[in-house]
């Protein structure tokens, strides 16, 4: 918090933006602007709504110190940028971008609200470094609805691998140290993507679909056509990585491209065989020099670490309990929510092996310090507090006065059209 607090012109927000990364951190079970003012001891949530809205401070330059954070501690030359996107399901209209699309997170079409993030992800951990709303063209092409949400004026449609490639620029432009991209269908099948990766001289393993066109020595033929044609001799079992429970074995192959207008380097397309089911995945892949094929199956299984990243995102800071409908809101909340997953992550990456005593030798080996664990022990040394009775009835008293005012609110409004 002391290196981003240059961003707030003031105290008061300075203070309240240290109090919601706590509060997110706190392990409250439902995190919003009311829960967290009850946790850090104030007498409503005026400050907090007040910091996300209509403070001023800049959500952009926070985000740079986050990605300096992340750097700092985890900085590696080959470190992957991993980008791909996840959905929170809303009710409503009004929220910023929401509207009915497929979302992972439900597995699918909901009423929901979606964002591209950006992973920095190497052997010791990995955590976001940028991320981006992603706005429906029913939204951009309604200009009323746009201004209530607050959005900045002039902003125009994008897709979700513009929304990446922004990204990714932004971030090499900035001087992240990086040899490699991963992402899903959504980006693989993306030719400005892939091109512009190319000439950054970025390798990439990028995700893409069976019926993906690609050239090769007997022509062009459907990824999935390829594959089936590949010899015995053309797959090896390799390890994507370790994972909760063991290594992740596949059958892998690779095949080179032969196509003249794909530009310099080299171009493989890289199957995955699952070894019980069959199911097959593609990936397109460049890279400026040979590598070998255990290297390209590290990068395609790095892409698993994001999918990690939104689930203690989400579990462990609030990530996806905003209950905020604006732009600056969202953008904001957002940021200082994965400012809180980054100080996890860090902790959990440069935290030392611990012993503790037991076991027949008086030593029991432990794994290390996981991210769920140290915000655990973070919110029991250090977040802990005595709350007075007389604190817990004001609360109390709060939120019931604001419901009631609510309710009287759509009890009239009801009225009113009826």
């Amino acid at each position: 918090m002391a290196r981003v607090a240059p961003r707030f012109c003031r105290v008061e927000p300075r203070r309240h933006a240290r109090d919601l990364v706590v509060g997110m951190l706190a392990g409250l079970g439902r995190t919003n602007c009311w829960t967290v003012a009850e946790h850090a001891g104030d007498r409503s949530p005026a400050g907090l709504q007040h910091l996300l809205a209509a403070a001023r401070w800049d959500a952009e330059a926070v985000r740079d110190d986050l990605r300096d954070y992340v750097l700092e501690h985890l900085a590696d030359p080959q470190a992957v940028l991993v980008v791909d996107e996840t959905g929170d399901v809303k009710k409503g209209s009004k929220t910023v971008g929401v509207q009915r699309q497929y979302t992972g997170t439900a597995g699918r079409v909901e009423n929901a609200q979606v964002a591209v993030y950006l992973a920095y992800s190497t052997q010791a951990g990995c955590a976001f470094i940028d991320r981006a709303l992603y706005l429906p063209k029913a939204w951009t092409g309604d200009d009323e609805r746009m201004a209530a949400a607050g959005v900045p004026a002039g902003t125009v449609f994008a897709t979700k691998p513009a929304l990446a490639r922004a990204m990714i620029a932004r971030a090499l432009d900035a001087g992240v140290s990086a040899a490699w991209v991963t992402g899903d269908e959504v980006y693989g099948q993306d030719p400005d993507l892939r091109a512009d990766l190319i000439e950054r001289g970025l390798g990439h393993v990028l995700a893409v679909s069976r019926d993906h066109r690609v050239r090769t020595g007997i022509g062009t033929r459907r990824a999935v056509e390829i594959a089936v044609r590949l010899p015995k001799r053309a797959w090896h079992r390799l390890s994507a990585g370790a994972g909760a429970k063991g290594h992740r074995w596949y059958d892998w192959a690779l095949v080179a491209l032969t196509d003249p207008q794909a530009g310099p380097g080299h171009h493989h397309l890289l199957v995955r065989r699952n070894r019980r089911t069959g199911e097959l995945a593609f990936y397109r892949t460049w890279t400026p020099q040979p590598v070998p094929l255990p290297a390209l199956v590290t990068v395609a299984g790095r892409r698993w670490s994001i999918e990690e990243g939104f689930q203690t995102g989400k579990e462990l800071t609030a990530l996806d309990q905003h209950q905020v409908r604006g732009w600056t809101s969202w953008n904001r909340w957002t940021t200082l929510a994965l400012l809180a997953h980054a100080f996890l992550t860090v902790m959990a990456a440069t935290s030392p092996a611990i012993d503790g005593p037991g076991g027949d030798n008086g030593r029991q080996e432990l794994i290390p310090l996981t991210r769920n664990e140290i915000r655990r022990l973070f919110t029991l040394v250090l977040t802990r507090t005595v709350r007075a009775l007389e604190d817990i009835a004001h609360w109390s008293r709060w939120r019931r006065r604001h419901q009631a005012q609510a309710k009287a609110c759509h009890y009239r409004r009801q009225a009113a059209l009826t």
